[in-house]
């Protein structure tokens, strides 16, 4: 069934019909879960994995956050994208998925409050949400912010370390330095990092390192530093380290 420019992909969830699985494309990455709240002009948050932009790893490591943040009562675009092994290269090839994938909520008739979207994306979703902001033209979609949860933010650091180097090798063919948000800074739009201190996936180095050059850039940014919380402790709805996100998406979305 095709409307208004989308497949619809049937139902998904224990949600039932109120999870709609969306495509924007024709690869098989293209595609997302757009899930509803009860009531309509509910704000959006676009949830971007992480995986070190390689497959398998998908969206599905999103659902449990998506399956909480429909239930606060907002809307949740868990979105896929084209990943090193599927796209050659996968770079720039990814963020044009995040860019068209983002916009194209405005074809969809569910009454989504598209002035209200925040996108959350963790680790290479981070580095994709803050490239995503960085490069967003006055589209027919708002965004107010952009979240990275241990975002990887400098394509070109030295403080990589060797796993998440030799990802960045794969995700790029051409210049690190156009990928990297640090170097297109100032993004022009509200952002929130969020990382821990003993992270052992992307250094806590790259956020600190980010928000000091986005301070002098004249960006509006917060940097929320957390003592005790790993990599992949943002993806458990019971963590510090979700909940710190939950306060940076109601101050954003309704403060």
């Amino acid at each position: 069934m095709r409307g208004r420019g989308w497949e619809m992909c049937g139902s998904s969830g224990d949600i039932g019909s109120r999870v709609v699985r969306l495509r924007y494309g024709t690869a098989e990455a293209q595609c997302g879960e757009l899930y509803l709240p009860d009531g309509r002009y509910a704000p959006v948050v676009c949830l971007l994995h992480g995986g070190y932009w390689r497959m398998p790893h998908g969206r599905d490591q999103m659902e449990p956050m998506a399956r909480d943040l429909v239930r606060r009562g907002y809307a949740v675009w868990n979105l896929g994208y084209r990943r090193v092994g599927e796209v050659q290269p996968a770079w720039p090839a990814c963020l044009e998925d995040v860019n068209c994938g983002v916009d194209r909520l405005a074809d969809t008739d569910f009454g989504l409050d598209l002035d209200r979207v925040v996108l959350v994306g963790h680790s290479a979703g981070g580095h994709l949400a803050l490239s995503c902001a960085a490069s967003w033209p006055a589209r027919r979609v708002r965004l107010l912010a952009a979240i990275g949860l241990a975002p990887v933010t400098d394509l070109l650091s030295s403080s990589a370390d060797t796993a998440l180097k030799a990802a960045i090798d794969a995700l790029l063919a051409d210049s690190a330095e156009a990928a990297s948000p640090l170097q297109r800074l100032p993004i022009g739009l509200h952002q929130t990092l969020i990382h821990s201190l003993i992270d052992d996936g992307v250094p806590v180095a790259m956020s600190q390192s980010y928000a000091q050059r986005a301070y002098r850039a004249g960006d509006e940014l917060e940097l929320v530093e957390l003592p005790g919380a790993g990599h992949m402790d943002f993806l458990d709805p019971d963590s510090a380290a979700y909940a710190a996100l939950c306060q940076a998406l109601r101050l954003y979305l309704h403060g």
